[in-house]
């Protein structure tokens, strides 16, 4: 087996950068592997207009380090009150490419999330039009629902009827977790797509639970059984375009994560795209592993596939414990653990 894999430079189609002084310090570890990057907009408060998002990126921009070139793309956060005429004006903008829908209280500063489908139909009528994808975090939110049903009970009971009441809007379900959205993924229109995070190809519940609780693996969705780990896996490298690469990185605060509150949210971008060929080596599936990172998500959103190219070299090496962050920590995905993928830096 080769100890060189060179792609072409990969995209990230679903990252949180956060804010302030912990958007300085977690920029780096993006741009370093990362041509573009679809960036969240759940702040405090959160991104809902053109000029914030535009605002927002100029902030990602000057945090980016000298000699790296790092295109942040924007979203649009979505809420009962949200403007059609904000979708229009996000549409002339070469860096706005989706809105998110977060239903309300589903996961990290989703409180102003919307609270129902059908105050924001005039929206999803104009994201039609325009071409704006929609990105759903999937998760039904009723306290009914079993916190590991809740993604199942999301695509039954909303995401289906969304899709078929606007048949010609773009979706992404974003951090799929579950056999139930890989199938309802195959099963839809080419218009109808998913991302997977390294967390879920990489690991099961079982993970949060060894040794003791572990907050830094807790994120919503939350990991699942095996076998739906088995069935993302499955999907993630099988060459179907449908399917490509979010991280869903999301820093917190050491204290935040390790607190009574246990934020949700898995930082992985310190070794993204190793995490990532870790999995697919483990699934034989390594030659897949550029349409999945580099490839199929550029062609969804409609832009230019990357020509820089980024090489991984097998070389066994040890996930950082802790990332400093002005005076505190975050606590990286797989931190301490070992393993045999390394990204090269350039130059």
């Amino acid at each position: 087996m080769s100890a060189i894999l060179t792609l072409p430079q990969p995209d990230d189609w679903h990252l949180h950068l956060r804010d302030a002084e912990l958007l300085n310090s977690v920029v780096p570890f993006s741009a370093r592997q990362f041509s573009r990057a679809l960036v969240m907009p759940n702040l405090q408060p959160p991104v809902t207009t053109c000029e914030q998002a535009l605002a927002y990126r100029q902030r990602i921009l000057a945090a980016v380090p000298s000699g790296q070139a790092f295109n942040p793309l924007m979203t649009l956060y979505l809420t009962d009150r949200t403007n059609p005429l904000d979708i229009t004006h996000a549409a002339l903008s070469e860096f706005i490419l989706a809105a998110k829908l977060y239903p309300a209280g589903a996961t990290t500063h989703s409180e102003a999330g919307v609270t129902a489908i059908e105050r924001i139909e005039p929206v999803l009528d104009a994201m039609q039009e325009h071409g704006l994808v929609l990105c759903v975090h999937g998760e039904a939110t009723h306290a009914s629902v079993d916190v590991f049903d809740r993604e199942a009970a999301f695509i039954e009971q909303i995401l289906t009827p969304l899709v078929q009441r606007f048949p010609t809007l773009k979706v992404v379900l974003e951090h799929i977790t579950t056999r139930e959205a890989v199938e309802f993924v195959e099963n839809s229109p080419a218009h109808i797509a998913a991302t997977i995070t390294p967390q879920h190809l990489l690991y099961n519940r079982n993970t949060l639970f060894q040794g003791g609780l572990r907050p830094h693996y807790y994120c919503l969705p939350v990991l699942k059984r095996e076998t739906h780990r088995q069935a993302l896996l499955t999907a993630a490298t099988s060459g179907n375009p449908k399917f490509f690469l979010g991280t869903d990185s999301a820093p917190h605060r050491r204290q935040d994560k390790e607190s009574a509150c246990g934020c949700a949210g898995c930082f992985s971008a310190p070794a993204a795209l190793e995490l990532y060929a870790e999995a697919f080596e483990h699934a034989g599936a390594l030659d897949r592993l550029a349409g999945f990172a580099s490839h199929y998500g550029a062609d969804f959103y409609g832009v230019a596939r990357n020509t820089a190219t980024v090489t991984l070299v097998r070389e066994n090496w040890q996930v950082p414990e802790a990332i400093p962050c002005n005076g505190d920590t975050v606590i990286p995905l797989a931190a301490g653990d070992t393993l045999s993928w390394r990204l090269r830096d350039s130059g």
